[in-house]
């Protein structure tokens, strides 16, 4: 027995910004199945690279020092290097093993009713009005462990919003805002990215000052505080504005698996409390082996020095081993659940939930076909890189006075967000020359960073390019049968624009009051005359 879907009977009359997002819904869901749509893309970029690859341009690439030039995809050497590595292309694409694997873990911790025990525990004592902002919290939190949120905090926000009575794709939308739209906000722990983002950063200010060092942490104290207003603008958003306009679109997705609000019994109770046990032992096993001076799941010390920056560092291998200890930390609880409790019999019941889980994933298989194409034809044609240097030169030459540069350099970081996926390749290619332009202006490495940080974060959830986008369309269609492209952009659109405004501000009042970014940062970079 599922719970009750809820339900369209009583829906409040239709205000401006709720058919302004019904008109983003129709239009984007009339556009062709994702698969198609990138397929589409791909061969647009194809056709536009031939067009301009023999155009000069005059913009330097910072990864060369050279004249930036557009490589045609359609010339000889371009197609047979693409038919060479289409296999390697779609296997290589970062997401796909995230989320297959994770999935093993977590299809047999669904299919035992492990999930579904613990979220019936956790919403018996849970107030139904601090779901929301609980839940953005902890895909806040989940930046920690790289990119689990996507697969494991997004799909579970639907699984609690729909055990609580209320409609699974406003649990979508808030876990959503806080996993990637809060991608720049810290929950008092560091994240991986706030190291990479500094080392690129001191490489572009030593382009004009070879001693300068940045802190790995030099955004730590306005990512930290980030996190109230994060949770502050999802909260209110899918309280006020989401779930509202939610209410008129029916759920008619399979909920067979769905947990229900009925008390658990003394079966269940004792397969969750010894599931728990075994995942806390999992847990305090790994936190043990990990801090000892010397262990395995550190990375050397000279790439990060501090125990924190030797587990946090991408290159550690606990930051590497992420999704496999998913993997294990949801399939050994969810055995264990799944014997005690007397839901599976024996191993062959354990592989069947394995299974289940991968056919589940056939459509996003397909979907990832098709992006890794698109996504690797639009790297190798070079056109994001030459919009994103053309985009920074366009905003150097205005001199516009601080403020209004600052929010340029945030605006100029969301579109070029847009065009390029990964948050390092778009601030290797902009912050070269943002970082020393700003420089010599009297702004510090720190600060325009925490700029880039917050127009690359905010508009995260709206891009198609982001790797996990197709994933998150599968998850709302497991809801909502008709859920496209269109429903996930008239979803998140709200939180993006709300971010970039709000989130600004807050930056430039930061800018304004003279408050410190992070550890060993500043707001001012003393100019020499």
């Amino acid at each position: 027995m599922s719970h009750p879907a809820p339900a369209p009977a009583a829906v409040a009359p239709r205000g401006i910004v709720t058919r302004l997002l019904d008109g983003v819904e129709r239009l984007g869901n009339r556009l062709p199945d994702p698969a198609l749509l990138f397929l589409m893309l791909m061969l647009a970029v194809w056709v536009v690279s031939a067009l301009l690859a023999n155009v000069a341009f005059a913009e330097i690439d910072p990864r060369s020092g050279e004249a930036i030039r557009i490589n045609s995809l359609l010339a000889g050497t371009s197609i047979t290097a693409f038919m060479a590595t289409m296999v390697q292309t779609f296997v290589t694409f970062a997401p796909l093993g995230v989320v297959l694997v994770a999935m093993l873990g977590l299809g047999v911790a669904e299919h035992t009713g492990f999930i579904n025990a613990a979220l019936r525990a956790v919403l018996s004592f849970t107030p139904k009005m601090l779901l929301t902002p609980v839940l953005v919290a902890v895909g806040i939190l989940s930046h920690v462990a790289v990119d689990a949120g996507y697969v494991l905090v997004i799909p579970l926000g639907a699984v609690i919003f729909y055990a609580a009575g209320r409609h699974p794709l406003a649990g979508i939308a808030a876990a959503f805002a806080g996993v990637s739209g809060g991608f720049s906000a810290t929950f008092f722990v560091p994240s991986s990215l706030d190291p990479l983002l500094a080392g690129i950063t001191q490489e572009a200010a030593r382009i004009l000052d070879p001693a300068i060092a940045i802190n790995p942490l030099n955004n730590y104290f306005f990512t930290t505080a980030s996190t109230v207003l994060v949770v502050a603008v999802g909260w209110f958003l899918t309280d006020r504005v989401i779930e509202p306009r939610l209410r008129a679109t029916p759920v008619d997705g399979d909920m067979a698996d769905m947990p229900t609000m009925d008390a658990l019994g003394a079966r269940e109770r004792r397969g969750l409390l010894l599931a728990l046990a075994a995942m806390l032992l999992g847990v305090l096993t790994l936190v043990l082996s990990a801090l000892p001076t010397g262990s395995p799941w550190r990375a050397p010390a000279e790439l990060a020095p501090g125990i924190a920056g030797e587990l946090l560092v991408s290159q550690a291998p606990l930051m590497q081993s992420i999704v496999a200890l998913i993997f294990v930390f949801f399939l050994v609880p969810g055995v264990v659940y799944g014997y005690v409790a007397g839901t599976v019999r024996n191993h062959r019941d354990i592989i069947t939930g394995m299974s289940r889980a991968m056919s589940g994933m056939g459509y996003y298989i397909v979907m990832a076909f098709f992006a890794a194409q698109f996504i690797y034809a639009f790297a190798q044609s070079n056109l994001g890189a030459l919009l994103a240097i053309k985009g920074a030169n366009g905003l150097q030459a205005l001199g516009l006075p601080m403020g209004v540069t600052l929010v340029g350099i945030v605006l100029l970081s969301g579109a070029v967000n847009l065009l390029v996926g990964s948050a390092s390749a778009k601030w290797a290619l902009i912050g070269a020359i943002m970082v020393p332009m700003l420089m010599q202006l009297g702004v510090s490495p720190d600060l325009t960073q925490a700029a880039y940080r917050v127009g690359d974060s905010s508009t995260n959830i709206v891009t198609p390019l982001l790797p996990y986008f197709p994933l998150i369309v599968v998850f709302c269609q497991r809801y909502v049968k008709s859920a496209g492209i269109g429903t996930l952009l008239a979803l998140m659109l709200p939180f993006s624009v709300t971010l970039l405004v709000t989130w600004t501000a807050f930056l430039l009042g930061f800018w304004a009051l003279d408050l410190p970014l992070g550890l060993g940062a500043s707001l001012t970079y003393p100019v020499t005359p």
